[in-house]
């Protein structure tokens, strides 16, 4: 599976952006999708998923109200729309996939940076 991110770029603070993320088999057999992010200096960290039949969404608290995920299998898409962002959101966003035989797959990264 190859994952490809989109929308990364320079914001400034409480301004918004939309990453998406396509793969290149259906997204309708992964059972989990979400996205990361690392900013320099520090470890990934997960932000979002959504996973299951019913779409279940989790966030973390830190973008927990300003960040939804979303996808639209019929265009193989994972999103994430990005609302008041922060200097701390500058990070490279990553998203993942994990299957049904719970192998996970990575995308290459996008660049968000938000200045104050």
């Amino acid at each position: 599976v190859q994952l490809q991110a989109f929308g990364g770029g320079s914001v400034q603070a409480g301004g918004s952006l939309e990453l998406s993320c396509v793969a290149s088999r259906d997204t309708s057999r992964f059972i989990i999708m979400g996205w990361y992010r690392q900013a320099p200096g520090k470890e990934r960290e997960w932000i979002a998923t959504i996973e299951g039949l019913d779409d279940d969404r989790n966030y973390a608290d830190s973008v927990k109200g300003r960040f939804t995920i979303s996808r639209e299998d019929a265009k193989n898409t994972l999103y994430l729309e990005m609302n008041n962002l922060e200097p701390g959101d500058t990070a490279i966003y990553y998203c993942m996939v994990e299957d049904i035989g719970r192998r996970t797959y990575w995308g290459q990264g996008t660049l968000v940076t938000v200045s104050s």
